[in-house]
């Protein structure tokens, strides 16, 4: 596909980016973070939350290679991407 035609963006890109984290993006990260023995940061915005959840998802056994589960890295906070 190519990037005129890929729907995700860039988290730097994000017109919303700054505005605080969404709570299904902070539900998602408190799990994550949970398991790999993290805390999650107060005051993250949507793209930081976003950052972490990738960082995160790679990190844990149960979704590095599995494809990105619903991860509330969309810009909304309401996952795909």
């Amino acid at each position: 596909m190519s990037d005129a035609q890929d729907p995700s963006k860039d988290v730097e890109d994000w017109v919303t980016g700054d505005e605080p984290a969404t709570g299904p993006q902070l539900s998602y990260l408190r799990t994550l973070a949970r398991e790999a023995g993290e805390e999650v940061p107060p005051d993250l915005t949507k793209a930081e939350a976003s950052r972490m959840i990738d960082r995160l998802q790679g990190a844990s056994p149960r979704t590095a290679g599995n494809g990105k589960p619903d991860s509330g890295s969309a810009e909304d906070g309401a996952g795909g991407g």
